[in-house]
């Protein structure tokens, strides 16, 4: 008999959805797929068994699932997938779910659930008081006070968005590797369009964590990173302590653990 011993989490963003497979609080494994607005419970089902089977793991062993989405438009779809496959009702992280952590903005409800997943994992894995940025489709750049009060934060057009912007609202601008150039200066297109997104967040991403530092008062704070290009940004500045990939998963096994108390 398979023995139900795993938690598989769910990170839902709008061009991806990341899985994690955790035994206790070890990340055993982690995977992708393409976030599709038009699949099926079938197809999500089929897809994520495969996906763990391919994995090394039988799908019996999800013992729990645990999601936090910013697209509501596959929510529908992919929560049946599991009732109808896993035999599992899926906890979503949105108003209501305990998280530990108190939340100080004008109206907390808006606050997106991928934001409070990496505040709380961040808050929990590294202390307080920290800046958590999040380099995906949007990046977000928010600060959790020394006694875990989420306070505010920022949101501005992921890298990738931002690089896209460029080839796609304009005629002569090819697509391009998102990558550091050598010199900030190019001297072909490829390497000026390269150096504008890649430095340009740099200094982006030095400015906020500075005006967050100066507008809290909070003279020592740690600034931690996550998501797919983050390490980019990260590698280039003294101002990231830490870069975590995997802050977004990690997060949501702590949540799941916060909800056994219930």
């Amino acid at each position: 008999m398979v023995k139900k011993d795993k938690l598989l989490v769910l990170d839902v963003g709008n061009t991806n959805i990341t899985l994690g497979v955790f035994k206790g609080k070890k990340l055993l494994q982690n995977f992708r797929l393409t976030t599709g607005s038009s699949r099926t419970s079938d197809e999500y089902g089929m897809f994520i068994s495969q996906l763990l089977q391919l994995k090394g793991f039988d799908p019996g062993e999800i013992e729990s699932v645990i999601i936090a989405s910013v697209n509501p438009n596959v929510m529908h779809s992919l929560t049946n997938s599991f009732r109808k496959y896993f035999h599992l009702k899926p906890i979503v992280v949105g108003p209501g779910i305990r998280t530990g952590m108190k939340v100080a903005t004008i109206n907390p409800k808006e606050l997106g659930a991928d934001r409070i997943v990496d505040a709380v994992a961040a808050y929990e894995l590294y202390g307080g008081p920290v800046i958590v940025i999040d380099y995906g489709t949007a990046t977000t750049y928010d600060l959790v006070s020394p006694d875990g009060t989420f306070m505010g934060g920022v949101i501005s057009p992921g890298i990738r968005t931002s690089a896209a912007s460029l080839w796609q609202g304009t005629a002569k601008l090819p697509d391009i590797e998102i990558k550091k150039p050598a010199n900030v200066m190019g001297r072909e297109t490829i390497t000026s369009m390269q150096s504008g997104v890649v430095y340009g967040y740099i200094g982006q991403t030095e400015y906020i964590i500075r005006k967050l530092k100066e507008e809290s008062g909070y003279k020592e704070v740690k600034v931690v990173a996550t998501g797919g290009l983050g390490s980019i940004i990260a590698a280039e500045t003294p101002l990231i302590d830490i870069y975590d990939p995997m802050l977004t998963l990690k997060g949501l096994q702590i949540l799941h653990e916060k909800q056994k108390d219930r």
